[in-house]
């Protein structure tokens, strides 16, 4: 079977340091911790969807942003939990309060038989590198050593 893929867009910014734009997973599992549960927006891509389509629609999706225009630098791919994670960063300025993220329908408490809607991220917001890299899912940190090549 093969590894499911994602891909997804790092948003920075050069400010006093270079930000990066991180999203903080939302749901029930993700609501009480901070330090590794933020992901750059991303998500899984459909059958035959080019990779760099899929980090179009799914910033959209889970932001409720289209994303930035700009231009796209190649961030390579990274192994997260048993999936294969695309990635771009562009420089672009977002701010955080515009968004409206997506949302995705999920039994809670389990086995309850109850289905409840959360949002797909419950905030965003810029870091610089440093915080970004202890708020990231470890999976995902190498993509900022990367964007040290682009910046």
């Amino acid at each position: 079977m093969a590894a499911k893929h994602s891909a997804g867009l790092l948003l920075f910014r050069r400010r006093a340091e270079v930000e990066v734009l991180l999203a903080h997973m939302g749901g029930p599992f993700w609501a009480k911790k901070d330090e590794a549960a933020w992901s750059l927006p991303k998500g899984e891509l459909e059958d035959g969807e080019d990779p760099a389509a899929a980090a179009r629609r799914e910033f959209a999706e889970e932001l409720g942003l289209p994303a930035p225009e700009g231009e796209w630098h190649a961030l390579g791919d990274v192994r997260q939990s048993g999936k294969v994670v695309t990635a771009w960063a562009v420089e672009a300025d977002l701010d955080p309060a515009a968004i409206v993220p997506g949302t995705f329908e999920l039994e809670w408490p389990p086995r309850s038989g109850k289905k409840q809607e959360f949002p797909e991220v419950d905030r965003v917001g810029w870091f610089g590198l440093a915080v970004a890299a202890e708020k990231l899912v470890k999976g995902q940190r190498a993509f900022l050593d990367r964007l040290a090549d682009v910046v």
